[in-house]
Order: C-alpha cells, then structure tokens, then sequence
C-alpha cells in the first residue's frame, strides 16, 4: 500500500477517535461570519487592557520554584533577575547593569543597576540580591536548590553595597543565564506567592486558581524605554481550545497564546495570527525504570514502529519541526536535525527488535496526557494508532494538569506520557542534565553512565568549541539509547484582535506583554 494513502486512512481512523470538541464545532459557536466589534474598529472595549488565553494553571507562583514553562512564562512579566531573557536568545542586564565573569568562568560579578525599585516602591538593595541568589541555592530548603544550576555555587558575597560575586565549585560557561532567576525582597520568599514582588514591567494584581492572573502596569519601571504600554493585562484560564476560539470571537479574549494551528482556519480571517515554534521538544517520554521500557532494544522498536512526519502533518498540517533528540532548533550550536533521520519508520525491523527483547508478540501500555494540551492528546492518539502495527496496545489517560505535574513529573508514577519540555534558562545544559542518572529532573529516570561522563565534562568545560561538541555527543547517545521517543518542536500559534500590535517571539518560553499596545 503506498505510504500516502496509509496516511490518509490513519488520519481517517485518529479523527474519527478523537472528541468533537478538539475539531469540530461545538453547539454554541457560530461559524465565521465578521469579526467582534472590537477587531472591526480598533476601539478599546474595556479601556487600554488585554485579556489572554491560556491552557494552563498557574498552581505554583513561586518565581524561583516554577516548575512548568506555562507559569515562567507567564511571570517574566512581573519578575526579573540580575539579567534577563531578550528575543535573540541571550540574556541582557537586568537588577544589575552590568557582570565580569573570569577567564576560568568560576567568578561572576554584578553591579547591582542603581534606582531599581519593587513593586512595593522600596529601592532594590544588596541584601536582596544576596537574599535572592541565596534561596536559589537553598537556604530556605535544607540546602537543596531551588534552581538547578545553583548547585554548582560555592560562595555568594557582597563586596559593597553595589557589588555581588558568585564563585562556583566548577567552571561553567552556562551559569550566566540561570541569573534570569528572580531577585525578590529580603526575607520575603515565606510570602512570595502571596505579594509577589518583583520588578518587572508589570505588578501583580490577583490571582483566582483555575481562573485568572491580573497585573497592571508598574509606573515605577526603571527601563522607562521598555515600560509596558498596556495598563492592565489578564490571563485567563482556559483549557479547552475551542473555548478559546469562541472567546475571541465573542470578545471576551483579545489574544491567545499556543492555539494548535489545526484551528488556524477558525481565526485567520478575523484575526492577526503570529506564526512560530514553541521553542521546546514535544515527546513520548518513557519511564526507562519500568518494565518494558528498561529494556532498550524495546524502546527502539517504539521509535521504529512510529511514523514522526505523520505524527506532524496531523497534529500541526506539517508545521512542527523533528528533533529526534532532547534540543529544540532555535538552540542552533546544539542542535542536530540529523538525529531525526535515525528512526525512519520500520515496521518489520521494530517486530524483530520486540522479538529479541522477548515480546515477540508485542506488550499493552498507557500513554499519559495533560487534558489540557489539545496537541499532545492528538499527539497520543496517533501514538496508540502506529504501535499496533507491531503488536502494541496502548491506551490513553487524559488527566489534569496538575495531576500530571504531581504524578508523572514529581512521583515519576507512570509508564509513558506525551508533553513538552523546556528550558528554564535557554542553555543546552537545562534540555539534557534531565536525563542524568542523579538529577532531581530527571523524571524519565534513564541511567547511563558514557553520558553523565559526558554531560558532567560538557558542563565543566571552558572551551565553548569542546562544549559543544561534547553537548552533541550527549545528545547521540540519548538518541543511540532511546531514552524518548523525541518528535518535534511544535507549531506555536499566537492570536491577536488586529486592533493590538507589538507581539515579539522569544528563542525561549516567553509570553512578553511588555511590547503589547493598541494600535
């Protein structure tokens, strides 16, 4: 049977499992026909503010303990840290206005940036700095870091009241951007989740679990060149996509932010829809500690015995890009579209590698999912329809997100599950240290020891040329081994009444509402 019209009968199959309320019309939306009022007349509705959809909750406000891209992205916009994330993919001054790191890359120093203020109106201190880089390290945790990186940390000292300086145990040529974690007032991180203090462009307003985020510009700012345009900007709580299709319809939205581009054709005509990928690694990410999947040959018969460019033409009509390991393409010096290539789909060489693994007639398997991320149900769904080919029978569990993030991320309870990862600080370190036998991220629970050597000389090294060509090396292995099967950076869709402007995409997860503004 020729290879397309395989693929046309498996979407037939997928869509036909596949609830209504992913792709079709639900009972109360209208078809296209005009426009709201607002998007036909640019005028302001409810004065100079926003409304934005997203997926997920925000459970965890802590800046510094933020598990999940959707919260970081989210709070960029209230804190900072001694420098921050900017568009191209580097890091900026922040809380400090400028930093000297030492040739052998263990000594970093800040000059704290004068006239900085939180939200509260109280100038930023030295102490806070050291405060804050101290409970990223720890303090406020029995030593253990809040933030990966910090584990790496040896001393934090002020050396006067303008200057702070940060000696690691190893050289890392990385560390510069875990300093994007937030500076917050002193002895304040007992409280943070509740006056959410920082200094960011906007300030914290309210917070209603499973509905809504409010915050208002800060007319305090000290990058009065970047202060926020908008006065006040909420993030509404919205899990299932065609909800939000309707919201912007109705009005009730003005923007939404990862919309699967399958409902592209619902907004384009009314709608300014920003086009991009998510800048993280979509996956079936497996628990290398269970059976069947502690068996490696087992999870290379998986990746054969799945078809990752149907998995994309279905899921984003073709627009999402194969990774084929743990590096998404805007990280550009890491990442290697070769890797994608060493799985082409093989049915035949996937039974006979199940055969030799010792289930020559295939095994049964959940596959977990995030009910909330319409892609990465679909993404399942197509999952469970290519393993059958070779004798594996999967089903799927949808759950909410926080249980995904409480049981799979956090207890590590569960067999597979389909999701994104990113990283926290937009290094080549956060995408692959997760997969170290000995790191508290690593939820997939793979063990190997050529790559933690490999991986513990990549982060030590001060050559950036030997970096990368040991990150590389990293990432080969995880290939060579299986430990995921790796799929795609997905298509990332962002959806604007036309009467708003300004919206930038980031190399990293970041939703920045500072250069939003009414056209």
């Amino acid at each position: 049977m020729p290879k397309f019209v395989k693929r046309a009968l498996l979407l037939l199959v997928v869509a036909a499992m596949l609830p209504v309320s992913l792709y079709g019309c639900t009972g109360d939306t209208e078809p296209s026909q005009s426009p709201t009022a607002s998007a036909q007349s640019g005028e302001l509705p409810n004065g100079n503010s926003v409304t934005v959809g997203i997926a997920q909750d925000l459970s965890n406000l802590d800046p510094q303990l933020a598990k999940t891209a959707g919260i970081r992205e989210v709070l960029f916009n209230i804190f900072e840290g001694l420098v921050k994330a900017s568009p191209d993919g580097s890091v900026i001054p922040a809380v400090a206005s400028d930093y000297e790191i030492s040739e052998d890359a263990t000594t970093y120093t800040f000059t704290l940036r004068e006239g900085v203020t939180f939200h509260n109106g109280e100038i930023v201190t030295i102490e806070d700095v050291v405060y804050s880089l101290e409970r990223c390290a720890g303090s406020e945790n029995d030593g253990k870091p809040l933030v990966s990186a910090f584990s790496n940390v040896s001393k934090i000292e002020a050396t006067d009241d303008s200057h702070v300086v940060i000696t690691l145990a190893e050289p890392s040529l990385e560390f510069l951007n875990a300093l994007t974690a937030a500076i917050i007032p002193k002895d304040s991180g007992p409280t943070i989740t509740e006056t959410m203090i920082g200094t960011g462009p906007f300030q914290f307003v309210s917070y209603a679990p499973q509905d809504s985020l409010v915050m208002e510009k800060y007319d305090g700012y000290w990058n009065g060149e970047k202060a926020a345009k908008l006065d006040k900007v909420t993030f509404k709580i919205v899990p299932d996509v065609n909800a939000m299709v309707v919201g912007l319809k109705g009005g009730t939205l003005d923007m939404v932010v990862h919309l699967p581009n399958n409902l592209e054709g619902e907004v384009e005509n009314d709608f300014t829809v920003h086009e991009d990928t998510m800048k993280l690694v979509q996956a079936l990410y497996i628990n290398n500690a269970v059976e069947p999947f502690d068996n490696e040959l087992v999870r290379q018969a998986m990746y054969y015995a799945i078809d990752v460019d149907q998995i994309i033409d279905f899921v984003c009509g073709g627009a999402g890009v194969p990774t084929g390991t743990s590096m998404y393409p805007a990280q550009e010096k890491y990442f290697m579209p070769e890797l994608a290539g060493n799985y082409a789909p093989n049915v035949e060489k996937a039974k006979e590698l199940l055969a030799q693994a010792g289930y020559p007639d295939g095994f049964t398997m959940t596959i977990t999912a995030p009910s909330n991320y319409a892609q990465h149900v679909d993404t399942a769904q197509v999952i469970i329809e290519q393993l059958k080919a070779v004798g594996i029978t999967a089903e799927l569990v949808q759950v909410e997100w926080e249980s995904w993030v409480s049981d799979i991320y956090r207890g590590r309870d569960y067999q597979t599950t389909v999701c994104g990862i990113s990283a926290d600080d937009m290094t080549a370190r956060e995408m692959l240290v997760r997969y170290m036998s000995d790191n508290q991220k690593n939820f997939i629970n793979f063990a190997d020891e050529e790559f933690d050597d490999v991986l513990t000389r990549a982060m030590a090294a001060t050559d950036e040329e030997e970096q990368v060509t040991l990150y590389k090396r990293a990432e080969e292995i995880l290939n060579e081994k299986a430990a995921s099967l790796w799929i795609q950076d997905l298509c990332d869709l962002v959806v604007m009444n036309p009467a708003l402007d300004g919206f930038t995409f980031y190399r990293t997860y970041v939703i920045d509402m500072s250069t939003i503004s009414y056209k």
